[in-house]
């Protein structure tokens, strides 16, 4: 008679771990998701706490991510990696795990910049800017927020008009990631045709980029108000097949795919460090996590967690099987961002005085998740959007 011997069990489990959602994945997937976790914690995460602090970026690092063929990797041809949507979020997760500002610089070049060329572009574009943005050595922004239009871009005032076979753009976007590190911006603009995208390579006259300061979220990221005066494009700067504002929804939707998967790279950090930290921690001469109050704290996170994953992987298998539509992608950005925010939150709690210093992940991602809540459309308008699916009516209007 044969025996066969029960794997040992572990004590302590991770998280994620509890819930066993790496079973949901192929072992291409979890190459990515360790290749990049690695790349994060021996490139990025030792530097971290200076650009945070410092409000910077380093330019290099676009190259440093081509490399890794972190640009536009779920993007077939052109030099791109042509992974799937899953690798692409958990990539997304794990560099979120480092610090907001580095899943945004990654998801603004593929999903915003690279796949606005891809999707709408001509050939001739394609081949012109898709090969350098993927290695890096060319950087792109997304210019479409306004300063006074952000949730409602369709009262845009940034303007495209015709002056022969030329276009000449005038118009301010706000808010732009990468917009200082950028070598071409896709812009959107009114045309007396509808709103239309535009190629602007950012050292074309008339085009300036200016570094918004004193930001208490996303300092690792540059951030930038975009100005267009008189900027004058040839006919082939247009992006041919963009016709009217769906067409940047549509790229809008791409990114916010990567934010689905990517919060939940910030609330795991936030929650692995203040496990670790309740461990070590002693109050009363006991460590901080054998407390019920502490316990009760973990595995409440720890639920919202794993809850947020499984909606992730689960999304992430729509996508890359018939396509998920905005309205599921709704779904997943406002509970995983709404609930990413509130385990940073919760976990600052448990690190007392300690949680206020950058030695400490939860208030970092705390302070980013504010951002990452409203951007790429506020919480409000994702409610908005699920109300319309289940009622046929659009409140927001």
């Amino acid at each position: 008679m044969s025996t066969t011997t029960a794997p040992a069990k572990k004590d302590i489990y991770t998280p994620l771990e509890l819930f066993g959602t790496d079973r949901l994945l192929d072992s291409d997937e979890r190459d990515i998701a360790a290749t990049v976790r690695k790349f994060v914690d021996t490139r990025l995460r030792p530097n971290v706490e200076d650009w945070f602090e410092s409000g910077t970026l380093p330019k290099e690092l676009g190259k440093e991510f081509g490399d890794m063929g972190l640009l536009g990797m779920h993007l077939q041809g052109y030099g791109c990696a042509g992974t799937n949507a899953v690798s692409y979020g958990l990539a997304c997760m794990e560099l979120e795990a480092g610090d907001s500002g580095f899943r945004s610089f990654v998801s603004v070049q593929g999903s915003l910049s690279m796949f606005s060329i891809y999707r709408y572009g001509s050939e001739e574009q394609k081949n012109e800017w898709l090969p350098r943005l993927a290695t890096g050595e060319a950087i792109g922004c997304f210019g479409l927020t306004e300063p006074d239009f952000g949730s409602n871009p369709a009262g845009m005032r940034t303007r495209a008009r015709r002056d022969g076979s030329d276009w000449v753009l005038d118009g301010t976007k706000m808010w732009i990631t990468n917009g200082n590190l950028a070598d071409v911006a896709t812009v959107w603009a009114q045309t007396d045709d509808g709103v239309r995208g535009f190629l602007v390579p950012t050292d074309t006259p008339g085009f300036t980029a200016n570094v918004i300061h004193k930001k208490l979220s996303l300092r690792a990221s540059v951030t930038s108000e975009l100005v267009l005066d008189n900027v004058r494009l040839p006919a082939s700067a247009q992006l041919p097949e963009a016709t009217g504002l769906g067409a940047p929804l549509s790229c809008l939707n791409e990114a916010r795919f990567g934010i689905v998967f990517g919060a939940l790279g910030a609330a795991r950090d936030s929650l692995e460090t203040a496990i670790a930290y309740a461990s070590e921690r002693e109050v009363f001469d006991r460590p901080l996590s054998s407390f019920q109050l502490s316990q009760e704290k973990l595995a409440n996170m720890t639920l919202e967690l794993g809850k947020g994953m499984l909606l992730a992987v689960h999304l992430g298998r729509i996508k890359d099987a018939e396509g998920a539509r905005p309205e599921q992608i709704s779904l997943g950005k406002l509970n995983n961002v709404r609930e990413a925010l509130a385990i940073a939150r919760e976990c600052r709690t448990l690190l007392g005085g300690s949680g206020i210093t950058l030695e400490y992940s939860p208030l970092r991602h705390a302070n980013n998740l504010e951002s990452v809540l409203t951007y790429e459309g506020t919480s409000e308008m994702h409610l908005l959007s699920i109300g319309r699916a289940l009622t046929g009516q659009a409140a927001f209007r």
